[in-house]
């Protein structure tokens, strides 16, 4: 009898003993991105609240310290105003517009160099050469290419054929912007793309090859299939790229082309530095930040929904 109680005793303690070990290692877990955690806390978190507080303040460069809670006044202010629906409709325009053309283009560049890069390597990187240089000064790069009196472009087009189109004025700046754009971040999808295509493996070609399929159908039917999760990550990280684009179109028009260039965070910079109207810049940031969040969320659910 004694014999049995003690392994009863024994076998009691052994569960206990593992959850007990169970949660130590959790615990571990937790400490080791404590740090990181409070990293995160300290200079993000921060921040945050004190934008959030902002955004419902009425302040300026002297009551930063003493700012005045107004509600959500900023947010009226913000969302009936017409300047602000026209930079939203830019900078969506833009980031859609953009994010198709690039992932159409990357998509074409990784299947076309596929044969060429596999047996040079080596001219990978004259291909990634754009996304080397920061985007302000390809901005002002293609300002001086392509300005109206001192642009060699403008200057060899007319020229040759006689005319130029002002390339940065209001009619024409959207399209430049966009195709400056393009040619600068389409390596970034390339990149991607190339990547998830040669990743595929070899055998399902060469099986869907003897049951007779042809290219196109190899790659409108498995291949792209199996790609699409990393079409659908670039296609919304190059979105929300576009849509809070800064850089080049404040090098390229500075915002002006009759205001037809002024993304929302040109917006958010003008209230913020020319206007001083900290609020209501701080109250736009915000619509921004969760805009992007919703889009990433949108990213997340669609994964999680493939995943099923």
């Amino acid at each position: 009898m004694r014999f049995d109680e003690k392994r009863k005793g024994s076998g009691g303690i052994r569960p206990l003993r593992l959850k007990l070990m169970a949660l130590i290692k959790r615990a571990e877990g937790r400490l080791y991105l404590a740090p990181l955690v409070g990293f995160l806390l300290l200079f993000l978190g921060f921040p945050a609240l004190l934008n959030l507080l902002y955004s419902v303040s009425t302040v300026s460069f002297e009551t930063l310290r003493s700012p005045r809670i107004s509600g959500l006044g900023n947010y009226v202010t913000v969302l009936t105003e017409a300047a602000f629906w026209q930079s939203v409709w830019f900078s969506f325009r833009f980031g859609i517009i953009t994010a198709i053309s690039e992932c159409l283009l990357g998509l074409f560049l990784a299947i076309f160099l596929k044969p060429l890069l596999s047996a040079r390597p080596v001219l990978m990187a004259p291909l990634m050469l754009p996304l080397m240089v920061a985007p302000a000064m390809v901005g002002l790069m293609y300002r001086l290419v392509l300005h109206e009196f001192a642009g060699p472009v403008p200057y060899y087009l007319f020229e040759w054929f006689g005319d130029s189109p002002a390339f940065l004025d209001y009619q024409n700046a959207f399209r430049t912007l966009v195709v400056v754009e393009v040619l600068q971040w389409t390596p970034f999808a390339f990149l991607l793309f190339y990547v998830a295509y040669i990743a595929i493996p070899e055998d399902v070609r060469e099986a869907a090859a003897l049951d007779g399929a042809t290219g196109l159908q190899r790659l409108w039917r498995i291949e792209l299939p199996l790609m699409l999760p990393t079409l659908t990550v670039a296609f919304f990280i190059r979105f929300i790229d576009g849509f809070r684009v800064f850089d080049n179109v404040y090098a390229l028009t500075g915002s002006g082309a009759g205001g037809s260039t002024t993304s929302l965070s040109i917006y958010i910079y003008q209230a913020f530095f020319k206007e001083g109207a900290i609020g209501k810049a701080v109250a736009a940031s915000v619509v921004l930040f969760i805009t992007s969040l919703l889009v990433l969320y949108g990213l997340n659910w669609l994964g999680a929904r493939r995943k099923k």
